[in-house]
């Protein structure tokens, strides 16, 4: 498969592949090699990717919790807060 066709069903890849796809996704597109088509799908593809990672870490980040402890000693989970606003 050439680094510049689509992959079909990137919904269901790993998140880590579905990065490296981004990559070589990128890498295409810098290389100025590419018809305008082949750059306006491999465009499209890199926006939909890049949608499906920015939903996944939403998704991640509404479950990723922090221990703390307690006044009495206690460990007990809180909610995640960014501090990046």
């Amino acid at each position: 498969m050439s680094e510049t066709k689509k992959i079909e069903g990137y919904e269901d890849m790993p998140f880590e592949a579905a990065i490296a796809r981004l990559e070589v996704i990128v890498k295409a597109m810098e290389g100025a090699s590419l018809s305008l088509d082949e750059s306006l799908a491999l465009y499209e593809e890199g926006v939909a990717l890049t949608r499906r990672l920015n939903r996944e870490l939403g998704e991640a980040e509404q479950r990723v919790q922090i221990l703390q402890r307690t006044a009495d000693g206690e460990i007990k989970p809180a909610p995640f807060t960014s501090t990046e606003d």
